[in-house]
This record gives C-alpha cells, sequence and structure tokens, in this order.
C-alpha cells in the first residue's frame, strides 16, 4: 500500500498560499501572521496525523510477512549451525584417525625376532 501525501501536502500549499494572498490584501500584518501561523500548524498537525494513520496501517498489514520471514530466519539459522556442528564433527573424525594412522606407525617400537 503506498500512501499518498498529495492531497494533505495542496491543501497545505493551499491554505499557505491563501494567507499568503489575504496578508498581502490587509493592513492588519499581525493578524495575518497570527492566522499564517496557526493555519500551517494545523495543516502540519493534519500531516502528522494522516502519516501517523497510515503508516500504522502498513505496520498491521505487514505483520504476517514479518512474522513469515522471522520464523524462516530462524530455521536457516539453526540449519546452518546444525550443519557446522556435523561439519565439525566430521573434521575432528578425520583429523582424529589421520593423527592415530600416523602415530601408529612412528610410536611403536620395531619387533624384535
Amino acid at each position: 500500500m503506498k500512501a499518498s501525501f498529495a492531497p494533505p501536502a495542496a491543501a497545505a500549499s493551499i491554505a499557505l498560499a491563501l494567507a499568503a494572498a489575504a496578508h498581502t490584501q490587509s493592513d492588519r500584518t499581525s493578524d495575518t501572521k497570527t492566522a499564517i501561523k496557526e493555519d500551517a500548524k494545523t495543516v502540519g498537525h493534519r500531516i502528522a496525523h494522516s502519516a501517523r494513520t497510515v503508516g500504522l496501517a502498513v505496520a498491521e498489514k505487514t505483520r504476517p510477512a514479518r512474522e513469515a520471514i522471522k520464523e524462516d530466519s530462524k530455521k536457516a539459522g539453526h540449519a546452518v549451525a546444525h550443519g557446522a556442528r556435523r561439519v565439525g564433527k566430521a573434521v575432528k573424525e578425520t583429523a582424529q584417525k589421520t593423527k592415530e594412522s600416523v602415530r601408529g606407525k612412528s610410536d611403536e617400537p620395531q619387533p624384535k625376532n
């Protein structure tokens, strides 16, 4: 789901443009500045509320996918760990066999017949 921030942004632009136009037509600059500030603040709050609502909706809709990825990652990690243990045992056993075969020949005294 793609969030569209175009309508709130357009509303903010229009509000600011109207406030600016009112500012140029009016002699009461402090009242206009206050009105512009309040309008901008209101528009900002509306945009923030919309963004929060969209963000929460996206988070809720993607929860099943996130949980599936989490479980798959755990399974993959366990499989890698199991494979590493198997390889480690195989290497250890092979090293022991090699060591025993080399030692068996050099450590044994030659029989005297």
